[in-house]
C-alpha cells in the first residue's frame, strides 16, 4: 500500500469542494450560468508507465493477468475493466490507471508476473487527471486544440495524445459528453485556469 499521508493533489489550492457547493455563478461570466461544462479533477489516482514488446505473448499475458485486460495494441485505443484502464501511447509503451494506494502493489505484481524486456515505472506523483464534461464541453475542446473532435470521429475510448492551449495532453473519450484530460502535475493549474477562461460562455460548474 502506498505512503500516502499528506499527499496533496496538484490543484488543492483551488479548493474544489467549495466551489462545487457555489454551483457555476462563481465560475462564469453572466452571459450564461447553467453549467454548460462540468469539471472535475480524478485526484490522486495510481499512474504507472509500462514499456514492453507488443509482439511477445509472455509479455502481454502477463500484463492480462495482473490486471484482467488485454493491452490495447490498436494505436489511439484503451481499455477498462473495474479496477484499471489502460491506455496505448506507443507501440511500446502503455498507461495503467488504477484506484489511488493500489500503484505499489499493482507495479510489484507486474514484475513478478511479466518475463522478458520491459519496464513498469510509478509515475502518480507527476500527473493528474482532469474530467470534462456537459453539453458544450466538445465546443471547449474545439477551440483549445487543433484536433478534430467531431464526434463520430472520436468514439468512446479513443485516446489521443494532442497540443491544448499551447500545452500537451492526451485526451480520452470516456462517455457521450464526457472526457479526461491526462495532464503533467507542473500543468495541472495552467489548464484549470485555461478551462475557466474557455468555458466562461458556457456555464463552468466543478464536481466532487
Amino acid at each position: 500500500m502506498s505512503n500516502r499521508v499528506n499527499v496533496q493533489s496538484p490543484l488543492y489550492h483551488a479548493d474544489f469542494p467549495s466551489l462545487a457547493s457555489l454551483g457555476s455563478s462563481a465560475l462564469t461570466s453572466d452571459r450564461k450560468t447553467d453549467g454548460g461544462v462540468c469539471l472535475r479533477e480524478a485526484k490522486l489516482l495510481g499512474h504507472l508507465n509500462l514499456r514492453g514488446n507488443s509482439n511477445n505473448t509472455e509479455f502481454k499475458e502477463g500484463v492480462e493477468k495482473v490486471l484482467g485486460l488485454a493491452l490495447p495494441l490498436a494505436p489511439c485505443t484503451s481499455a477498462q475493466n473495474d479496477d484499471a484502464t489502460i491506455i496505448w501511447l506507443s507501440p511500446d509503451e502503455w498507461l495503467i490507471i488504477v484506484e489511488g494506494g493500489r500503484e505499489e502493489t499493482i507495479e510489484a505484481t507486474l514484475r513478478e508476473s511479466i518475463t522478458g524486456h520491459f519496464a513498469v515505472s510509478d509515475i502518480s506523483g507527476g500527473q493528474t487527471i482532469l474530467e470534462i464534461s456537459g453539453p458544450d464541453c466538445i465546443k471547449v475542446l474545439q477551440k483549445s486544440t487543433g484536433y478534430d473532435f467531431h464526434l463520430k470521429q472520436f468514439p468512446v475510448g479513443k485516446v489521443i495524445g494532442t497540443a491544448f492551449a499551447k500545452s500537451s495532453t492526451h485526451v480520452r473519450r470516456t462517455g457521450e459528453y464526457s472526457f479526461q484530460l491526462i495532464v503533467r502535475r507542473s500543468f495541472a493549474d495552467y489548464f484549470w485556469l485555461w478551462l475557466q477562461q474557455s468555458s466562461q460562455e458556457y456555464g463552468l460548474r466543478v464536481t466532487l
